[in-house]
């Protein structure tokens, strides 16, 4: 009998211990599946080709980083961001924040909170909130650890270029088009460097200069994003329209009221020319300078913008332009009055180039044409007065407008 209480008290002490075992791990588990989501999510992105990828989460929320650099187009790619995050990484019953670089610097995030009661979150496209706005959580998911960086990362970008002029009453336009490859690299957050050389393939009417090969932009970029909804960005080096030097841009957004955004830049240039590879340059400086605002009217994606401006040779203007944005293209109008010159204006476009998706294979440098490519029109044939100049090759109306928080949600509704 002794023998027998033993052995049924051995056989009560395997039971508890297995029971313990098994509510402890049962503990466990949500705790494995929270972590399991986030990793298994920032894993799933990263082979989608997403960069610069990282998660962190509190008792508030959830925080994922990531960077677009997979889909051509903004809106589509950070669709598809969501479509991932929706089915495999919302956190259990708290909220859940989307915040999207640019060459690691945050532009805007996406908000998701699930209504209370819910035991399981189930979310659609239509109901995150897009905006400027980070909240709180930027300032500790800037310290997280990411995936997939950016930095040392070689793009080969062939930028094609087409210009065309009427001068001459005999022939209808003269036209020069060049294949122009830029290498284009980060070093460091917010950074861009880039390299450009300018292939001539077709030459009429534009003199013996441009039928030789030369470089094209070579620049060194900094782009901050300051408290405020400001960004601040400096960029010196060879710009396009012969000039060379610094150029200071700030853009602001109203916390109020997003539709409203405000930009000032200041520029200080001297002229060059390439004589293939020979560079020709004068010291005799011009400032430029642009300020003004910017209203964008959400239910057709239309941009109105009115700045007054300082050109290269001194006149001072107003400008006036609409802009609308669809998904693969941007129109718009302008017209501009500047003293000692006639009014002027034209239109001028943007068109997106495929393909629409593309991947990196670790540091090898990645061959792709430009994200667009456009043209502008002058009604007025004015060959002197408002002339400025673009600091980067990727500089344009619808790469400006590719993270406004009004254009991505759109595209998260319609795509």
């Amino acid at each position: 009998m002794r023998y027998r209480n033993s052995n049924m008290r051995k056989c009560l002490a395997t039971k508890t211990i297995a029971r313990c075992a098994a509510l402890f791990l049962f503990c466990l588990l949500p705790l494995k599946g929270i972590c399991q989501t986030g990793e298994s999510t920032v894993n799933t992105l990263v082979e989608m080709g997403f960069e610069n990828v990282g998660w962190t989460e509190d008792g508030k929320e959830r925080v994922y980083v990531l960077q677009n650099s997979a889909y051509r187009l903004n809106g589509v790619g950070i669709g598809k961001a969501v479509d991932i995050i929706q089915k495999m990484g919302l956190p259990d019953k708290k909220p859940c924040r989307v915040i999207v670089l640019d060459n690691n610097v945050p532009q805007i995030s996406l908000y998701y909170k699930p209504i209370i009661g819910d035991s399981v979150p189930e979310a659609s496209r239509r109901d995150w909130d897009v905006s400027y706005d980070l909240g709180g959580a930027w300032k500790e998911a800037r310290k997280i650890g990411r995936k997939n960086s950016s930095l040392f990362k070689v793009d080969v970008v062939v930028y094609p270029e087409v210009s065309l002029k009427n001068l001459i009453i005999t022939q209808i336009y003269q036209v020069l088009f060049n294949l122009s490859p830029a290498v284009e690299v980060s070093f460091w957050k917010g950074m861009k460097l880039t390299a450009q050389v300018v292939i001539p393939v077709y030459n009429d009417g534009y003199g013996r200069l441009a039928d030789k090969v030369h470089p094209g932009f070579l620049t060194l970029q900094q782009t901050v994003r300051l408290p405020y909804n400001m960004w601040l960005t400096g960029t010196v080096g060879a710009f396009n329209a012969s000039r060379y030097g610094g150029d200071l841009k700030l853009f602001h957004v109203l916390k109020a009221d997003e539709r409203f955004s405000f930009e000032g830049r200041v520029g200080l240039t001297a002229m060059y020319q390439w004589d293939g590879f020979k560079f020709n340059y004068g010291t005799k400086t011009r400032l430029t300078w642009s300020l003004g605002g910017n209203l964008y009217w959400p239910e057709y994606n239309v941009q109105v913008s009115l700045k007054g401006e300082q050109y290269l040779l001194g006149e001072k203007g107003v400008r006036f332009d609409l802009i609308r944005h669809f998904r693969y293209c941007s129109i718009g109008f302008y017209a501009m009055k500047a003293q000692r010159a006639k009014s002027n204006g034209g239109f001028r476009f943007q068109i997106a180039l495929p393909p629409y998706k593309y991947k990196r294979k670790g540091y090898i440098p990645r061959v792709t044409p430009s994200h667009n490519m456009g043209i502008a029109y002058n009604a007025g044939n004015e060959q002197y007065y408002y002339k400025g100049f673009r600091t980067n090759a990727s500089e344009n109306i619808m790469s400006n407008n590719s993270f406004n928080p009004y254009f991505i949600k759109s595209e998260l509704l319609n795509f």
